[in-house]
This record gives structure tokens, C-alpha cells and sequence, in this order.
């Protein structure tokens, strides 16, 4: 059963909230039998069909075109968002919305009409990302270099590149990756001399947890932090 507090309404956003269920449950109104993926609407403690909601005159969009969703929202009167549990997360995840047939319609005429817009605008959009991706990677290699004078070059490019990667939600993703804090960017380095420079991924093949198998190579990494942040200079 569904647990949902209130009318079926998010409290924070206000807007109506459908339910696609993981198991079969009965409408309190009518008692028909909802199978597992129909929608429900909670009432209360009460698990209502579409019908006994007095929502199955919408139609359901699923998620993913951004700008047919927030303009199928914008013209119907009445819609609802569409959630459903994610076991592994936990937690109620959107799917969609319900609109109005006529909302979406003019939606769609209107998407169809600006499509050439909009494609070109993401291609702008993408290039300035790109541009923007790029020149964190060269600030992002010199600050490496500049707390690591002995890190080859290279491989302080490499690690930036890879920390920096966007959607990747590593370190250098991060607000402070980002501002090139020294603890953002000494993260990123420690976790490439694990990785690159000692026997932590074969420890980690070999059945060892992550504690126990940092514990084994941590010395290893101290060792070539420190030849990297103090270089031994010729002569």
C-alpha cells in the first residue's frame, strides 16, 4: 500500500501527486483492482483509482523532453506528477505528468514549431560547456602542479581531466573542485596515486574492503605525495 500523507499533493510545490505502483492494490472508492504500474491517487489514507480521483480525463507524458513537459504544465488547468518508489535509492523518483489531451496538443504543436530553435540553441549550449569543460582542465592541471611541482605534467592533465569530467560527480565536480581548493584538488591526486601507483585495485580484486585495502597502501601513497609536493632538485 501506498503511504501519502495530506490529498495526494506534494506539500512543498502544491501540485498533485500520482502514484505508479510496485504491487497490486484496490481503489477505496469503487473497488477495482489496480494492478502493479497503474496509477493511484491517495486521498487521505485512501488509495483511489483515476476515475474516483476525477483525473482519468488527463493523459500521461513521460519524462523526458524538458521543454514539451513545462509547456504541457503550463496550459493545463489540472495535472499531477507522476512518482514512483525506486527501491535502490529510496525514494519516490518523477516518471512523468498528467495533462490535459488539449494542453498537450498545443504543447506539441508549439515544440514542433520552434524544434529547428531549440536544437540549435542546445548545439550553442554544448559548445559553451565544452569551451567552459576545457578551461577548467587547464586551471585545474596548472593548480596541480603548483601544489605538486614533481607531478609529471602529463599526468597532472590526466588527473584533472578525469576529476573534472562533467556528470562524473567526482571531486573536481564539486563547489570546491571547482573554486580549486588545495583539499578538492589533493583528493583528486590522492585518489589517482591509489589507483595508478599502488596495489590498491588488486587488493580490492582480491576480496579486501575498501578500509582494509587503503590501510595497505597508504604508506605508498604518502610516498610519492611527497616526492611530488617536495621534487628533488638537481645539484
Amino acid at each position: 500500500m501506498v503511504r501519502q500523507s495530506g490529498i495526494g499533493s506534494s506539500p512543498e510545490s502544491k501540485e498533485l501527486v500520482v502514484f505508479a505502483i510496485l504491487r497490486s492494490s484496490k481503489c477505496a472508492g469503487c473497488g477495482k483492482e489496480l494492478w502493479k504500474g497503474a496509477f493511484l491517487f491517495m486521498e487521505g489514507e485512501h488509495p483511489l483509482c483515476l476515475s474516483c480521483a476525477d483525473l482519468d480525463h488527463l493523459v500521461y507524458l513521460p519524462r523526458g523532453d524538458a521543454a514539451l513537459t513545462r509547456r504541457a504544465r503550463k496550459y493545463s488547468t489540472l495535472h499531477a506528477v507522476v512518482v514512483r518508489f525506486s527501491r535502490s535509492r529510496g525514494r519516490y523518483e518523477r516518471q512523468g505528468i498528467l495533462v490535459s489531451e488539449a494542453a498537450l496538443e498545443r504543447a506539441e504543436q508549439e515544440c514542433l514549431a520552434d524544434s529547428e530553435q531549440r536544437a540549435r540553441k542546445r548545439e550553442r549550449d554544448e559548445v559553451r560547456r565544452a569551451e567552459h569543460d576545457r578551461d577548467l582542465v587547464v586551471l585545474m592541471t596548472g593548480a596541480i602542479l603548483r601544489l605538486f611541482p614533481g607531478c609529471p605534467p602529463e599526468e597532472a592533465r590526466t588527473i584533472a581531466a578525469h576529476t573534472a569530467r562533467r556528470g562524473s560527480g567526482r571531486v573536481g565536480r564539486t563547489f570546491a573542485g571547482r573554486a580549486l581548493e588545495e583539499s578538492a584538488l589533493t583528493a583528486a591526486v590522492v585518489a589517482a596515486i591509489r589507483h595508478r601507483h599502488t596495489r590498491y585495485d588488486e587488493f580490492l580484486m582480491s576480496g579486501y574492503t575498501r578500509t582494509d585495502a587503503r590501510d595497505h597502501i597508504h604508506e605508498a601513497v604518502d610516498r610519492v605525495l611527497e616526492s611530488w609536493r617536495y621534487p628533488t632538485r638537481p645539484g
